[in-house]
């Protein structure tokens, strides 16, 4: 990461592995990359837009020059393909990273993405914490598979990983049904379950 944070690993894998990992989208596998996996897949040229054979956004360093370490309020694109955010509106999620500031090659390449369907997450009520073009916290690939952000979902699986949990349940919180991180993992499995007679192979 001393160089830029992903591109080292990012190489590695173009070396070694992008074949296989383009023919695992290609049979129907999801994959998610978040935080450091973002930039990796962006480097990679995974995301947003694999069939260009190169990197057309990159991960910047934040606006503010500084690491970031906190919960950010995100929002749903309701219109994108992605398969991870599916039923899910306006929510909370931990972010950590000094280079989070997504910014796309072109302003045609993000319209090209936002017609298309792969803006998946965007931070809410003027929360973008790291500069980022048009809000945007997370893209997705065309076929809705691949999703790459800089928020954690891993981390708030459950209701007690969020900070305020406490007052959230005094206050009759929404500490009721399923944690937004781990939707995004329920999602994916729904999806496998649902296409498990076509396309997807295990």
């Amino acid at each position: 990461d001393d160089i830029a944070a992903g591109r080292i690993f990012a190489n590695r894998l173009r070396h070694h592995l992008m074949e296989p990992l383009r023919a695992a989208v290609a049979r129907g596998v999801p994959m998610i990359g978040a935080c450091n996996g973002f930039q990796v897949l962006v480097k990679l040229g995974l995301l947003p837009e694999p069939e260009a054979g190169m990197q057309t956004a990159t991960l910047a360093d934040n606006a503010c020059g500084r690491f970031i370490d906190r919960w950010v309020k995100l929002e749903a694109v309701r219109e994108s393909k992605c398969i991870w955010t599916r039923g899910l509106g306006n929510f909370e999620l931990p972010i950590a990273h000094g280079e989070g500031r997504f910014v796309p090659a072109s302003p045609e390449h993000l319209q090209k993405w936002e017609a298309a369907g792969q803006i998946a997450l965007r931070y809410a009520a003027d929360d973008n914490p790291n500069g980022s073009t048009a809000d945007i916290a997370g893209v997705c690939d065309p076929s809705g598979l691949v999703l790459g952000l800089m928020p954690h979902p891993e981390r708030y699986t459950q209701f007690t990983n969020h900070p305020q949990w406490t007052r959230q349940a005094a206050e009759g919180g929404t500490l009721v049904g399923t944690p937004a991180g781990l939707r995004f993992f329920q999602n994916a499995v729904e999806h496998v379950k649902a296409n498990a007679g076509s396309a997807v192979k295990v």
